[in-house]
């Protein structure tokens, strides 16, 4: 799911505090030329997409990413290979564009990472 110009932007101030919880305020205050109650809207969107969750504390409600950003990128990446006639191919033809420290990367990633038939939940 591509987000939209200020949804990005909110991301970005929630993805930079990943591991903490901000208000509403605290958010828009990172945004000049943004309302308030703009941010409010766009923190709401976001949550129903998953991508945000917000916890009430009193009169306050603090809002945190669900996921880190490469978490969410890593998402687009798949939703892109999904549209894909031929994942083969699409995999193959990325693997052409990446510089060879790239490949390296993917390489070591592959090594490590745990077949999804594998993964324990």
């Amino acid at each position: 799911m591509r987000l939209g110009d200020l949804e990005r932007r909110v991301m970005d101030v929630l993805w930079v505090d990943f591991d903490s919880e901000l208000t509403g305020r605290e958010v828009a205050q990172q945004l000049p030329g943004y309302a308030y109650t703009t941010v409010l809207t766009v923190l709401t969107r976001l949550e129903r997409k998953g991508l945000v969750r917000h916890e009430r504390t009193g009169p306050l409600h603090r809002f945190a990413a669900t996921g880190s950003r490469e978490t969410y990128i890593a998402t687009l990446m798949n939703d892109a290979l999904n549209v894909s006639s031929d994942r083969g191919a699409s995999l193959a033809r990325f693997a052409e564009t990446v510089s060879p420290e790239e490949a390296e990367m993917l390489r070591r990633a592959l090594d490590t990472a745990t077949p999804p038939g594998k993964r324990h939940s």
